[in-house]
């Protein structure tokens, strides 16, 4: 799967999010078709609410450091990454083989151990001191299932998220705010505002 990996993406640098550098696509429907998988290939894009959550762990690393940190539906493993960079003990959570093989590579070009867990967690509790979750509110039963996960955990928790229509109202506060730079071809314009949300369950 790395073999695909590598030849559908180039190693870029987010110019907001430096000095972590990530294999990602510039069009969303070669790579999709390619990949011969029903779900779009969410790995191969850095998405707003993972680049806001991974610039406040950059920007803040004790809330990660020396801690078991979960990301969940890692993706590219970008918060993956800026969490190991903070000094966290990282495990990065995806249901995708590709995300998984990205991961590694990601993980590999910024010289920082994550762990990979491939599988479905959400009907588990979480297995960290710290969850962490970048754009995951994109559907209305992936915003029941988070939610029920962190809630069940009880764990720390903060999640990037740009607005998406399923973002949960209540359970969270906003602790950030950034614009970041975004693809046209998933998103709607070049840059989007984006928060980071704690969860605010049992607090």
């Amino acid at each position: 799967m790395n073999t695909f990996v590598l030849s559908h993406t180039r190693l870029t640098t987010l110019p907001n999010l430096s000095p972590i550098r990530l294999y990602l696509a510039d069009e969303v429907v070669p790579i999709w078709e390619q990949s011969q998988l029903e779900a779009p290939p969410f790995w191969a894009f850095a998405w707003a609410g993972g680049q806001a959550l991974a610039r406040y762990v950059l920007d803040h690393p004790e809330a990660v450091r020396g801690r078991r940190v979960l990301d969940l539906a890692s993706g590219s493993g970008l918060v993956a990454i800026a969490a190991a960079l903070g000094g966290g003990i990282v495990t990065a959570n995806e249901i995708d083989g590709y995300a998984a093989e990205a991961i590694e590579l990601n993980a590999a070009a910024n010289k920082v151990d994550v762990r990979v867990v491939l599988g479905d967690l959400l009907d588990g509790v979480a297995d960290a001191d710290l969850i962490l979750a970048g754009d995951v509110f994109y559907s209305r039963e992936m915003s029941a299932r988070v939610v029920s996960f962190l809630e069940r955990s009880g764990k720390e928790a903060l999640v990037g998220d740009p607005g998406r229509a399923y973002a949960p109202k209540f359970g969270f506060s906003a602790i950030a705010e950034y614009t970041v730079p975004v693809n046209r071809d998933v998103e709607d314009s070049e840059h989007k505002r984006a928060v980071v949300l704690r969860a605010t369950y049992g607090t």
